[in-house]
């Protein structure tokens, strides 16, 4: 992930791609990506031999770790925990519908068997590749497969050393002549991507990690990437970062999106504040990709873990402005998940048993302000009140009128909520308010996490 503070990628910056046959208009990206957006809610996976030393997965740059020494954890990586079905079982319960795995990180280090490198998982101790048992236990279970490739190679010998600002090399005087053949790499980077894009089956979500600098674009060969990605999986969605990074948009916001746009924007650690449009004022598919504590590969000291109703009430926010939210899980180094990340992810679970209508297949809520006590969500006559406040008395229902209302009741049991007539409304002549505590003033509500309220609508087409 990028953990750096770059410059913003303003659309204007990005070369929309113009000739040539690729087109990738937004009614192309909202057809591959119409599973994506009903689905809401995924799981990310950062894992690789940086579990070892255990400081994230930027330990290698952060350190300025010589290639040498770093690959002891080559020699020490032995999973014997590794158990991707479980890690699947877990994600589905959570009520996840999607799984993306770092199959490739920035140090180069491959979790599956590439004919490119030796630095790969099936040259260590654990002897296999690593990404095909994660396809088949994800499939299995029924979840859309993702893998995430980063563009980046920090052991390459053709990568920029000297002069690239997040190499564990950067201003490190021993390269300042370097001399690379950038060709050669870009070619082992298509080969590469060839790879994950034809030994794996139908893949749904194909996310890479990430542009920067004079680093996007033409720089990669994005069309070309696109063009031979497309050829093999037609239908797999992709993020905007062949152009871009996680604090920018790129051309998929502007008039001419580039053939390498991607599917849908990734903002990373923050919660756009009212969706994502482009320049016309049309929803974009988007994502928000965020860390349970504060590192995204295992970081033993790091027990900052965000609370599981935050988190759910985020969750809500995404798709209450047409969003998704993929919540980060980083497994050690033996390969098995953090006992904070499983209890979050069990907290997940507990609450999409009895919510889960509330966000698959829903998005904003048409003509409807934000209300105060928490959010609406929408699936087409159906308005979902999600109460995070309790309110003092009824329950504003604001921007609905009561004769619209067919009606209401809490989710979580099917009992019926009331259009409010108490006299405490009466001055209040042009709101409707929900009777949500019939018979008691204890201002008490049912789930202190989200409550949900489902609102069906009079059908008066």
């Amino acid at each position: 992930m990028a953990v750096y503070k770059l410059p913003f990628f303003l659309a204007i910056r990005v070369n929309s791609y113009k000739g040539g046959d690729m087109t990738n208009s937004l009614e192309q990206i909202n057809k591959r990506t119409q599973w994506f957006r009903d689905a809401r809610f995924g799981m990310f996976i950062h894992w690789g031999i940086y579990a070892i030393p255990a400081r994230g997965e930027w330990v290698r740059s952060f350190d300025k770790i010589e290639l040498d020494d770093y690959l002891k954890y080559m020699d020490q990586f032995d999973p014997v925990d590794y158990n991707p079905r479980a890690w699947a079982k877990a994600a589905k319960k959570a009520g996840m519908k999607y799984m993306v795995l770092t199959a490739k990180h920035h140090d180069g280090f491959c979790l599956f068997d590439s004919k490119y490198t030796d630095y790969k998982a099936t040259n260590t101790k654990a002897g296999r590749d690593l990404v095909k048992e994660y396809v088949e236990a994800v499939r299995a279970e029924g979840l859309g497969v993702g893998l995430y490739f980063s563009l980046i190679d920090w052991s390459h010998k053709d990568f920029p050393k000297y002069k690239d600002i997040h190499s564990p090399h950067y201003k490190d005087k021993r390269f300042k002549d370097e001399k690379i053949d950038w060709d050669n790499y870009k070619n082992f980077l298509h080969k590469q991507i060839e790879e994950i894009v034809t030994n794996y089956g139908k893949l749904d979500i194909l996310w890479f990690d990430f542009s920067y600098e004079d680093m996007y674009g033409d720089k990669w060969g994005a069309k070309e990437i696109v063009e031979m990605v497309r050829k093999y999986q037609p239908d797999v969605i992709m993020d905007n970062r062949l152009e871009t990074s996680g604090e920018g948009f790129g051309s998929i916001v502007t008039e001419n999106p580039s053939p390498y746009s991607g599917d849908f924007v990734s903002p990373e650690q923050i919660l756009p504040y009212e969706g994502i449009k482009n320049i016309d004022g049309e929803d974009i598919p988007w994502e928000l990709c965020l860390t349970m504590n504060n590192n995204w590969g295992y970081n033993a000291n790091d027990k900052e873990f965000k609370s599981s109703k935050l988190l759910i009430r985020k969750l809500v926010e995404c798709v209450s402005k047409n969003g998704n939210m993929l919540v980060n899980v980083g497994p050690t180094a033996r390969g098995y998940m953090p006992k904070e990340s499983l209890e979050i992810l069990e907290d997940f679970g507990k609450w999409f048993d009895k919510n889960s209508e509330s966000i698959y297949g829903c998005g904003k809520a048409k003509d409807l302000p934000k209300p105060d006590w928490g959010y609406y969500t929408q699936k087409d006559n159906v308005i979902y009140a999600h109460i995070f406040e309790a309110p003092i008395g009824p329950l504003p229902l604001i921007g609905l009128d009561k004769d619209e209302i067919d009606y209401m009741a809490y989710l979580y049991d099917g009992s019926e909520v009331t259009v409010s007539d108490s006299w405490v409304i009466k001055a209040y002549d042009k709101l409707t308010f929900a009777q949500i505590y019939p018979g008691s003033s204890t201002c008490q509500l049912p789930d202190d996490t989200d409550t949900v309220i489902k609102i069906v609508l009079k059908n008066n087409n």
